[in-house]
């Protein structure tokens, strides 16, 4: 029997929607561990041998920061090793997203002891080394602000390259094209907002600027402490720290909890999108748009149509968002009024 095999072959998809930047948020990740477990280390090791009890526990609070890092750095390991690995539907754009809500939660808990050590401390205040705790407050603020700026280059996730790819085949009994869009001359929505956002960085960069603004309340708190005898300013800056710490883990958990549930990331775009497709008379029966990874927007659309367009057509119009990498057009044909 002869080989009936077509002698063409469709380029096939690509479902790569990790951040420009991924590599070197990657490095500089792993580069801040490295700096903050051997802080931790030198800390627990030189509180054991002088015996500074302040020494340990800052040593040990630190490990906690360095757990969350290395949760960021495999996360962005993960997502790179298994990029191109088909059981993942769309990639693994949303690594950083879950990585980034997982610390969210440790931030809180975070807070959470913190806040309950203060209100404890206030009720039963205790002696306070001020010739020891304010020099460890301060190396540690030290090693917070080396850290985020090391972290800080890779925070700003974009699009990575790629080539269109397309396809049609029908489906229900509807006209369907989808395919990938990664064109970056094209317009990017309304500016690069939260949907370009690099939440596993972002989460990163929230854990040691939250620890930063703890040490400097707590650091203004020693010092008023050590000058005035105010030993109850030490965990009143504790507790207005872990106020502003829990604030954050909030924010993150409302901002990723939303991108892994495929919450609409940008409902201007939206607004856009169907704007666009229902500018020559055709009605939008179904929008989903969701994101896929830092800069990268997946979008499903269903198109009622009184005339002949096909799904290239409307895609053609679509390609206008370079944030749109990854899109599926579904096209019915009513019948005219006048047929």
């Amino acid at each position: 029997m002869p080989d009936t095999a077509p002698s063409f072959q469709f380029p096939p998809h690509e479902h790569v929607f990790l951040g420009k930047d991924h590599d070197r948020a990657e490095r500089r990740t792993w580069v801040v561990i490295i700096l903050c477990t051997t802080m931790m280390i030198a800390e627990i090791i030189g509180g054991a041998l002088f015996g500074s009890l302040a020494l340990m526990a800052d040593g040990l609070h630190m490990s906690t920061h360095a757990g969350a890092l290395l949760l960021a750095a495999l996360a962005y390991t993960y997502a790179r090793k298994y990029a191109n690995d088909r059981r993942f539907s769309f990639g693994t754009g949303k690594f950083g997203d879950l990585a980034g809500y997982s610390s969210a939660i440790v931030l809180a808990m975070i807070a959470l002891l913190i806040g309950y050590e203060a209100f404890a401390r206030l009720l039963q205040p205790v002696a306070i080394s001020f010739n020891e705790a304010i020099p460890i407050a301060v190396l540690g603020l030290a090693v917070n602000v080396v850290s985020a700026w090391l972290l800080s280059g890779g925070s700003q996730g974009t699009h990575s390259h790629g080539h269109p790819h397309d396809h049609a085949h029908a489906h229900d009994g509807h006209d369907q094209q989808e395919g990938h869009e990664h064109d970056h001359g094209h317009e990017h929505g309304h500016g690069h907002g939260a949907h370009h956002r690099d939440n596993n960085m972002r989460a990163a960069v929230v854990h040691v600027m939250a620890d930063a603004a703890v040490s400097v309340l707590v650091i203004i708190g020693l010092v008023l402490a050590r000058a005035f005898g105010w030993l109850w300013l030490d965990p009143v800056a504790a507790f207005i720290g872990a106020v502003v710490t829990a604030n954050w883990a909030v924010r993150l958990l409302r901002d990723t909890g939303g991108i892994l549930l495929d919450r609409t990331p940008d409902p201007l775009m939206a607004d856009r999108v169907r704007g666009i497709i229902e500018a020559e008379g055709d009605q939008v029966t179904d929008l989903h748009l969701w994101r896929l990874g830092p800069g990268h927007l997946g979008a499903i659309v269903s198109v009622a149509t009184t005339g002949q367009s096909e799904p290239s057509h409307y895609r053609q119009r679509l390609a206008k968002f370079a944030d749109l990498s990854h899109v599926t057009v579904e096209v019915q044909h009513a019948p005219s009024a006048s047929g």
